[in-house]
């Protein structure tokens, strides 16, 4: 490291934290200013609306807008580095293009370490007091609108409920099922199901439970019966934005849940999952992709090349959640949605390296 990197490596993480700040506080003003009635309306306490909700707001989107805000972060920073000709002393000095990248991506690596364990570990948690927030004084009240709930709860074991009252935590017309192979082992039937939160357990309603053995079948009535089940509340509970409040290994773990059950919507958890992983190499290419743009001194100024900038970093947004859309639907395989815009955005650099002029 020597004295050109550590001066290039301070103003480009002070201009990055500069432009961070401002887009959030902006973010943030709109944002009031478009749920200050529901702040009325539901009588949200001054305290929690600034601790619970902005004061966890504030890293999430910090973190969202990580990737672009580098990139005008990089233009900004370059451009005005080559307008006053540094850029080219630097360069005539004996310095080579490549050599110039290093501070520059030393410094988004940085960025790219911090924030994989930002959105891994620690946003995650600020993200469940955030969304737990937004559901009470926000949205309206949740209810669930499933009907004929299929389940599988454990191998060979498959449950069933007609429909689900998430407010009294009461499933009604309730079957539990173990088949092994193709033959029906035990069925047991109740008119409803409720959630005894004391006991944390299932308390089964005016059941029956009939049992097969070879020819012989045994029919077992009953009143009421408690029972444990690998399924909870909480999965009928609202899925709003869930997959942002999961750590790493709670999405692994939600993730096999949802596959072992042969439910719906896995690929919005992978996506999430995958996302992850590609945003800090997504910090690291627009960054080497911001500098080889704005390196070279132009006519137009500053302001062009800050422009031309923003063009590029939202024309990245708009081509992942493109892709990112087409995965929801099922059309494309989740990974690839992720890493498409990484793998294409990566090929312009190269490009942009090859026949830019410096």
């Amino acid at each position: 490291m020597k004295l050109l990197d550590w001066y290039i490596l301070k103003r480009f993480l002070l201009t990055y934290i500069f432009v961070v700040l401002v887009i959030v506080l902006v973010v943030v003003m709109i944002d009031y200013t478009e749920k200050v009635d529901n702040f009325h309306k539901n009588s949200a306490p001054g305290d929690k609306i600034l601790f619970d909700y902005y004061l966890n707001f504030i890293p999430y989107w910090a973190n969202y807008i990580s990737p672009l805000m580098v990139f005008i972060a990089t233009v900004f920073l370059t451009s005005r580095l080559a307008a006053r000709t540094e850029i080219i002393a630097i360069l005539s000095s004996g310095v080579s293009f490549i050599r110039l990248l290093f501070p520059y991506v030393l410094g988004a690596s940085v960025l790219a370490v911090v924030t994989y364990f930002l959105v891994n570990y620690i946003i995650p948690q600020a993200n469940k007091t955030r969304i737990a927030f937004e559901v009470k004084y926000i949205n309206d009240a949740y209810t669930y609108s499933g009907r004929n709930v299929h389940l599988t709860i454990a191998p060979n074991t498959y449950a069933y409920m007609e429909s689900y009252n998430n407010l009294s935590n009461t499933g009604y017309k309730f079957t539990l099922e173990r088949i092994e192979g193709n033959l029906l082992k035990q069925k047991l039937s109740a008119d409803r199901i409720e959630w005894d939160a004391k006991k944390k357990k299932w308390a089964v309603y005016d059941y029956k439970i009939r049992t097969i053995d070879g020819l012989r079948e045994t029919l077992t009535p009953g009143i009421r019966l408690d029972t444990t089940l690998n399924m909870k509340p909480d999965d009928f509970g609202s899925d709003f934005n869930l997959y942002e409040t999961f750590t790493r290994p709670e999405l692994n773990k939600h993730i096999d849940l949802l596959r072992s059950r042969g439910a719906d919507g896995v690929e919005m958890y992978l996506l999430e999952k995958y996302s992850r992983d590609t945003r800090p190499f997504a910090i690291i290419i627009l960054t080497v992709i911001g500098v080889i743009m704005s390196a070279r001194k132009s006519r137009r100024g500053v302001g062009w090349q800050v422009a031309l900038g923003f063009m590029l970093a939202f024309t990245y947004l708009l081509f992942f959640m493109l892709a990112k859309g087409i995965a929801e639907s099922g059309n494309l395989n989740p990974i690839v949605a992720v890493w498409l815009p990484n793998v294409i955005f990566a090929g312009i650099g190269v490009l942009l390296y090859n026949t830019i002029p410096r």
